[in-house]
């Protein structure tokens, strides 16, 4: 690994506050080391949604990858989710 543990090849929407994680992982390789670094991102993991977007900005390709195969093996096909995603996104009309 090198001084750099992660190169951010995407940094669209990441926050400050990702930003700050992935700042926070790089100072902990830097002066822990591979174990340090592991455990930081096991911790990171505790929030998924952070860990995630972490993952995606510095390993785009893998990501996408896993996340299609994680689907995939659940029977959800990319239509599924865009599916979801507009019934999240359109007003209750039951209320």
């Amino acid at each position: 690994m090198t001084d750099d543990p992660l190169e951010v090849v995407d940094s669209s929407g990441l926050t400050d506050a990702n930003w700050a994680g992935i700042n926070r992982l790089r100072q902990t390789y830097r002066e822990g080391g591979q174990a340090a670094f592991s455990e930081a991102l096991r911790e990171l993991a505790k929030d998924p949604f952070r860990y995630m977007a972490v993952m995606g900005a510095c390993f785009r390709d893998i990501t996408r990858e896993l996340i299609k195969d994680e689907m995939a093996e659940a029977g959800m096909t990319e239509e599924d989710l865009r599916e979801q995603v507009r019934k999240l996104e359109s007003p209750a009309r039951d209320q």
